[in-house]
């Protein structure tokens, strides 16, 4: 918070500015009266925080081509006022930092370096960067680094769905879903897709448990030892019943299955192939400075 000493500084600063800036303002018009081609004069000063000044010319581009004048006037207004500020904060934080934290020089060369060093990486990836992965790059890079794939939750595969209380034909329903004949899961699927307000039938992918307790009000204080003694769940609750069947596990910390990871792995080959990308441009630029006597190192050699 500014202090009432710089509070007052800045009031005393602010005042007296509208009172040269209302015949400044008149150049100011809807259709911005400022143009090229028109004498201005720009070394009018319009504001003074300590020993830094504000001409017109610093304003002549803050108020858009067609805004009114009342409009134009607040834009200036709030702009010098929000200048005048800044001058008086940034004063009282030179007047308390010491030389060394006031030192920022050195910060900002190494952020405009880490700036352009990182845009200009962009670019090389951008444009040269190989995204194309096969099946067969993935289950390679799977099977050189199984301890990568180690589950953090446990996942299933699962079908489920959640039918009203007085849905025709539950009896059929309880066996249907226990049934491994194509004929009985077909059924399923035709009541289900009539009668649930609910259903999941991707039976091959892999999901988080934990997403499925996120569906099916199943309560449990051990996953692993429900998973491992629990393949048919029934669950009723006031208006509905949820049918789970879970038709395989696995159980957290044990290896991934390749399925689950696919597209995790397809993000860390393209990663190593920029980190590759990187590092093969930085040694070429770095060993082509050398041959042309572009940089020299003077230290002993190890």
């Amino acid at each position: 918070m500014i202090k009432k000493k710089y509070q007052k500084q800045a009031d005393c600063l602010i005042s007296p500015i509208f009172a040269g800036i209302a015949v400044c303002l008149f150049l100011f018009s809807s259709c911005n009266k400022f143009k090229s081609n028109e004498p201005v004069a720009s070394d009018k000063v319009i504001a003074r925080a300590f020993d830094k000044y504000l001409k017109l010319e610093d304003i002549r581009n803050i108020v858009p081509k067609g805004t009114s004048k009342n409009d134009s006037i607040t834009i200036i207004r709030n702009f010098v006022e929000n200048w005048v500020q800044q001058q008086v904060v940034l004063k009282k934080a030179n007047d308390n930092l010491d030389d060394e934290k006031k030192n920022v020089e050195q910060k900002l060369e190494e952020y405009r370096n880490s700036l352009i060093t990182y845009i200009y990486e962009r670019e090389l990836i951008r444009q040269k960067l190989d995204t194309s992965i096969s099946e067969s790059d993935i289950e390679k890079y799977y099977n050189e680094n199984p301890n990568n794939f180690q589950l953090k939750d446990n996942i299933i595969k699962v079908i489920y769905f959640k039918i009203p209380k007085n849905a025709p034909k539950i009896d059929k329903v309880k066996s249907w879903y226990r049934s491994e004949n194509p004929k009985e899961r077909k059924q399923l699927e035709e009541y289900c897709y009539q009668f649930a307000s609910d259903y999941y039938f991707n039976e091959e992918e892999w999901l988080l448990f934990d997403d499925l307790l996120k569906k099916v009000p199943i309560e449990t204080y051990d996953k692993e030892q429900f998973l491992k003694n629990n393949r048919y769940i029934e669950i009723p609750d006031s208006n509905a019943v949820y049918f789970v069947n879970i038709k395989g596990f696995k159980i957290k910390e044990s290896q991934s299955p390749l399925s689950f990871e696919k597209e995790n792995i397809r993000n860390l080959i393209i990663n190593k192939r920029k980190l590759d990308l990187i590092n093969e441009m930085q040694k070429a630029a770095y060993e082509n400075a050398l041959k042309d006597n572009e940089v020299e190192i003077w230290l002993p050699k190890k």
